[in-house]
């Protein structure tokens, strides 16, 4: 792979995929915003009609509030938690780290139902405040713990693997010099962990900020988020042009989050290779506290809506309210069009994620070649920052563009199809990428002083070596095509409906009947996204770390 030509027609692929699929539709949702906005007839004052209109202001604001309020409080719980989880050493630890970025995968369709499942006014513990006189419909609570139970798993695992890159022999040093265990950690171990919570916390604002399954469901009429207001302009209101300047400044806004994230990631830089600090078997009982506290906290918001969801389900199938749904014909045309879609979807992200992931490896080593310009290292550095690019724009933005520019396609799987497979490419992307930095460059060298060519030396070479993380991101982005709902919602036809739209089509009409239809199709689509899950870490790694 080290030939020029190749380091060139690598990137066409994914680079053809994102202009027509993402950047295209952008610049149309761009002009839309703008002319409906009065800049193109010479009044730009219209355009900040968004923010003197109040019941708009309200939305936008409250979009913001909900995603900081939400990074508050995952890294208020993360940062106890991964010190736990990375510190010391108790049984089922591993089992724990394993199953940590489950709700990750769920689709929020589901994590939703579980939410109301657990706090909503028939839920198990909101049915009894309910009767107590404390009620939490109409509150932005089902939404905040929502979020919280979708990104504090970002957070944890951030702080872990952060924590483990903390080097003992530099705390080792600092305890000697008379710092307190406090002190050691603010002055040694937070410069080290501040780079990868950082990261981990942009993610989670990005990802609250512009979510819409969760806001949509959980957050009613008057905590709903902006990008609910525009699928209600565009879907029930037929504005456009209004929606269209929401969509620019969510766009603006979104986009300067993402500058921050790359302004910190190059600010703070990560620690090197270090031996790490030497988990301990908890000792005495503020730490056996610790332990339990965190295992109680994970369960209180990580698995208890999961938990209790499928109670709900299996209650609705033994009851007999439930079962039946199952078995109609609506039933077994969404799941065969979620399975068929979503393999679909995989086949042509894994195609995208890995030609990215090799063309920067690729553009990285021409960028390190002998005499290379420097606008090859700035060209590498960008391409490698652009599997980014459809994490920055919210799923809603992604469809509504792709309904302005392509109104002839709107009802084509192609379209559909190219919709889901671009939310799902960057987790294959960024999963091989981070592999193949880390692989030594002599194994492909060695291959090819041996006579063997460049795609024998990735077929036996290079591809076994980042198998593993190449099926565990092709497991994140199935679990992401199994659960899509924005983009089904703008593009899909109605024979096109799948489990996330049946389902919300049940959650729309009225009597406890559908109610229990639509918590048994959840359940339904969560062992669905469960089996995705079982790819992504393969079996337990050993851990050969000696514990103090």
């Amino acid at each position: 792979m080290s030939r020029l030509p190749a380091r060139w027609l690598l990137p066409a692929l994914p680079l053809g995929f994102l202009a027509l699929v993402l950047v295209a539709p952008v610049w149309r949702l761009l002009a839309e915003g703008f002319g409906a906005g009065g800049l193109a007839a010479g009044e730009p004052l219209r355009w900040l009609d968004v923010w003197q209109d109040g019941y708009l202001r309200w939305r936008v604001l409250w979009s913001f509030a909900q995603a900081a309020i939400t990074c508050v409080l995952a890294f208020a719980l993360g940062l106890p938690l991964a010190w736990v989880l990375a510190r010391l050493e108790f049984t089922g630890r591993q089992l724990v780290l394993r199953l940590l970025m489950l709700p990750f995968v769920v689709p929020t369709l589901v994590a939703a139902l579980g939410v109301l499942a657990l706090w909503g006014p028939r839920g198990w513990l909101g049915g009894p405040l309910a009767g107590a006189g404390i009620e939490l419909e109409g509150t932005p609570w089902l939404l905040i713990y929502g979020n919280l139970f979708f990104n504090l798993c970002l957070v944890v695992r951030a702080g872990v693997d952060a924590l483990e890159q903390v080097s003992a022999q530099r705390v080792a040093a600092a305890r000697t010099l008379g710092a307190t265990p406090w002190r050691a950690f603010w002055r040694v171990e937070w410069p080290a962990i501040a780079p990868w919570l950082a990261s981990a916390l942009c993610l989670v604002f990005l990802y609250c900020f512009s979510g819409f399954g969760l806001a949509l469901i959980l957050g009613g009429q008057r905590y709903a988020t902006v990008e609910v207001e525009i699928y209600t302009l565009v879907a029930h209101e037929l504005e456009l042009g209004q929606a269209g300047v929401l969509a620019v400044w969510m766009l603006g806004l979104t986009g300067a989050v993402a500058l921050i994230y790359a302004w910190l990631e190059k600010r703070l830089a990560a620690p090197g290779r270090v031996l790490p600090i030497a988990r301990q078997r908890p000792q005495g009982w503020a730490q056996w506290v610790a332990v339990g506290g965190a295992l109680t906290l994970l369960f209180v918001v990580c698995a208890a809506p999961l938990l209790a969801i499928l109670g709900r389900g299996l209650q609705a199938v033994w009851v007999g309210r439930g079962a039946g749904v199952l078995w109609e014909a609506d039933t077994r045309a969404a799941l065969w069009n979620t399975l068929r879609f979503t393999a679909l979807a995989l086949v042509i992200a894994t195609a995208l994620g890995l030609t990215h992931a090799l063309a920067v490896r690729a553009l990285d080593e021409a960028s390190r070649a002998r005499g290379a310009s420097e606008a090859r290292g700035v060209l590498a550095l960008g391409w490698r920052a652009a599997s980014y690019l459809p994490f920055v724009v919210s799923p809603v933005t992604v469809a509504f563009g792709l309904l302005l520019l392509y109104p002839d396609w709107t009802a084509s799987l192609a379209l559909l199809l190219a919709a889901y497979a671009l939310l799902a490419y960057p987790f294959v992307a960024k999963s091989l990428t981070a592999a193949l930095d880390s692989l030594p460059a002599s194994y492909a060298q060695a291959a090819a002083t041996l006579g063997a060519r460049p795609w024998r030396v990735f077929w036996r070479v290079t591809l076994p070596l980042v198998g593993p993380a190449l099926r565990r991101g092709m497991a994140f982005a199935a679990a992401t095509a199994l659960g899509e709902f924005a983009v089904t919602l703008f593009l899909s036809r109605p024979e096109w409906t799948t489990l996330t739209t049946l389902i919300y089509q049940r959650l729309g009409r009225p009597g406890a009947a559908n109610l229990d239809a639509a918590l048994v199709l959840a359940c339904l689509l969560m062992l669905l996204a469960l089996l995705a899950f079982t790819g992504i870490e393969g079996p337990g790694k050993d851990d050969n770390r000696r514990h103090a």
